[in-house]
């Protein structure tokens, strides 16, 4: 095969959670323009029907789902299945508790010492148990040919938060210990999936770098001069990987860690 027939994924049926968030849409965007039929998935369903709307996607292809909860953990894949009338081949997870935790934010985004063990749960409901259930969902239900599994982690999974960073700046709250743990948790994860669901999908682990979100100067300014490439990512950065990941262009590739921080990380 070329490499534009490696890349496609001209009848593939795939799922993204955290369809409304930031890298969600993105995610379910790549695969779309690759060919794959999508399906996404977020806890808003006012949100996530916007969303959905933007990037064209019909209402019979998304689904509101609560990943704290075991039942729509569960039904999720099942529900996706049915919609797509066949097996997941493409599973991307970007469903996470960041920023200031809508929804849970009590106990999330404050000092460590005030952090509640009902946020941090909730972190790890929704970055570890859902894809957990999800994949072991997947194995019920195989595709015909090898699948994907692409499990988004972060930098915190990896290093510790630099709290310089965020001296004396509103409005940016310090990474929280649940979202590090999730995180770190998620790669761990990635390594295990790779062994238990091989060879029927290949399973890998994306980690992002810090994305610039409107964050006040001062901290994009701090966090760039940090990086290799002195700038902060964007969602955009993440798309090749995406299309790397899902595509037969990493036919050869599983329980493997790609990190896309802008050098972040390696000095």
């Amino acid at each position: 095969m070329n490499i534009s027939e490696m890349m496609s994924l001209k009848g593939k049926r795939a799922l993204v959670t955290g369809g409304a968030g930031h890298i969600g849409p993105v995610a379910a965007q790549v695969l779309m323009e690759l060919g794959a039929e999508v399906i996404i998935s977020d806890r808003d369903p006012h949100k996530l029907g916007k969303k959905a709307q933007e990037l064209g996607i019909d209402d019979d292809h998304w689904l509101a789902a609560d990943l704290t909860h075991e039942p729509d953990m569960s039904m999720l894949p099942r529900f996706a299945s049915d919609r797509m009338f066949g097996p997941i081949d493409i599973f991307v997870h970007c469903a996470a508790l960041t920023g200031l935790g809508e929804g849970v934010r009590q106990g999330w985004a404050t000092d460590f010492e005030y952090q509640g063990v009902q946020a941090f749960r909730y972190s790890l409901d929704v970055g570890l148990t859902a894809p957990f259930v999800i994949c072991q969902e997947m194995l019920h239900d195989k595709p015909d040919t090898p699948g994907s599994v692409v499990v988004f982690s972060s930098i915190y999974g990896l290093v510790a938060p630099a709290l310089s960073l965020y001296e004396g700046i509103d409005g940016v709250p310090v990474g929280p210990a649940g979202y590090s743990a999730t995180k770190g948790g998620d790669i761990a994860l990635t390594r295990h999936l790779a062994s238990v669901m091989a060879p029927h999908f290949r399973v890998n682990c994306l980690i992002p770098g810090g994305i610039e979100r409107g964050q006040p100067d001062e901290f994009v300014r701090r966090y760039s001069s940090r990086t290799l490439l002195n700038r902060m990512g964007t969602e955009d950065d993440m798309r090749g990987a995406i299309a790397f990941l899902a595509s037969g262009l990493s036919n050869y590739m599983t329980g493997a860690v790609l990190t896309i921080d802008g050098g972040f990380t390696c000095v």
